[in-house]
């Protein structure tokens, strides 16, 4: 065993900033370019009895280990376990913004990929620096593959035999061909990571004076030791109740991801490596030709030319986003966003949408999740998940957080 007499030595967050903003730096995502992080976990992986022996080492020391780190060659396995309490996705196609990225095609990654967010999924990942990179998801039947090659991006779905592919210019932010920007075709969504790497440099962004965080041990993950660095909000009220990254000890690189909700029960996100890798993988990983007979989309990236998410364009864009301003600090943190009324949102307990409506699939959806709710800012509807809930009023106002319903109506019942 390890030395752990508990938790070791608890850093103040004032003296890890400078620490977790370096790390936020050097963190690269391994699955497709330009993934970056948020709420999507791998399962974690086959850890071996007895915790390894390795030197004490503080929470300052571990982030710095993590920043330094220059690992950017791996290959291995990760599987994924997401259980934000929410029933499945099937049949909410009526979310998905149309004539989105990659033009309808099944293989398209800003689609696809929405599907980790929730079960169980293998995934196989490799990667040789930032231009050179593979993400496969492995299916009983079927597999779909994310592959970047320098400017080319290629997605294949075995399922429906169709290939999407795109052009990005070297830098990322724009593509070759129709001026897309940054996040748009031939990138997956930014809030799909896929690695623990990636959570990992979203969890760093967090240590602020409202943050805990200490080393708690040590692991075997994927047959490598680790350490494990713990984060935890200080302040109550949020829906997390603490992050443990487990660091491997050699190389700095993040091996396994876990977020345990306040309230609770089962991991939210589980993530981590069941096998693992740090040499260069072969140079024909990354080679992609499409399969004989697969129906191939070209993305020119004109279908988000001038647009934001879903597809609005940029003065209406504008218009929809008025308003929005952030309440509270740290974990505690709530958004708010004025929709004028309440325009687009559709009504779980009317059974009416906004304009446009909701499919009776939707509706089904948001009346599952939605508790009405009245206070001072008058009457709405609270969606939750077991991490990020959000309150609709019904003149048109959303708060949104990782914090509690109680949390949502307080700040409601202030803004008034």
């Amino acid at each position: 065993m390890a030395p752990n007499d508990s938790a070791h030595t608890t850093e103040e967050a004032g003296d890890l900033v400078a620490g977790r903003r370096k790390a936020a730096r050097y963190l690269v995502p391994v699955g497709v370019a330009g993934v970056a992080a948020a709420t999507i976990g791998l399962v974690p992986a086959l850890a071996a009895s007895g915790d390894p022996d390795l030197p004490k080492i503080s929470a300052q020391q571990l982030i710095e280990k993590i920043a330094g780190s220059d690992a950017q060659q791996l290959s291995g396995t990760v599987k994924i376990n997401t259980d934000l309490g929410l029933p499945s996705f099937g049949g909410l196609g009526s979310f998905a913004p149309k004539g989105g990225p990659g033009g309808g095609s099944s293989a398209s990654p800003d689609s696809k990929l929405m599907e980790l967010a929730s079960g169980s999924h293998t995934l196989r990942v490799a990667a040789d620096g930032p231009d050179k990179q593979k993400l496969s998801v492995l299916d009983k039947a079927s597999e779909y593959s994310v592959v970047r090659s320098g400017a080319d991006v290629w997605a294949y779905d075995s399922a429906s035999n169709q290939v999407y592919h795109s052009k990005r210019a070297a830098d990322g932010k724009k593509e070759l061909r129709g001026g897309a920007e940054k996040g748009h075709p031939g990138k997956a969504p930014e809030s799909m990571p896929t690695t623990p790497k990636a959570m990992a440099e979203q969890a760093l962004k967090a240590v602020d004076p409202t943050t805990s965080v200490t080393v708690d041990g040590t692991v075997h993950v994927a047959g490598r030791d680790a350490y494990q660095l713990v984060i935890k909000p200080k302040q109550s009220g949020s829906t997390i109740g603490a992050i443990r990254i487990a660091v491997d000890a050699k190389n700095g690189v993040p091996l396994k991801f876990t977020l345990a909700p306040a309230g609770g029960g089962k991991a939210v996100i589980d993530a981590g490596f069941s096998k693992v890798d740090f040499s260069k993988p072969s140079a024909s990983t990354f080679d992609f030709t499409p399969p004989k007979g697969a129906k191939v989309t070209q993305d020119d990236g004109k279908a988000h030319a001038g647009k934001g998410p879903g597809g609005l364009q940029g003065k209406e864009q504008g218009k929809e986003s008025k308003g929005l301003n952030v309440i509270g600090k740290g974990w505690n943190s709530i958004a708010r966003l004025d929709v004028p009324g309440g325009k687009g949102i559709p009504s779980a307990h009317s059974g009416k949408g906004g304009k446009g409506g909701a499919s009776p699939e939707a509706q089904k959806f948001l009346n599952s999740l939605g508790d009405k709710v009245t206070g001072k800012f008058g009457s709405g509807t609270v969606y939750k998940t077991r991490l990020i809930n959000a309150l609709v009023t019904d003149d048109g106002k959303v708060y949104v957080g990782a914090v509690t319903k109680d949390a949502l109506v307080n700040a409601a019942n202030a803004a008034k």
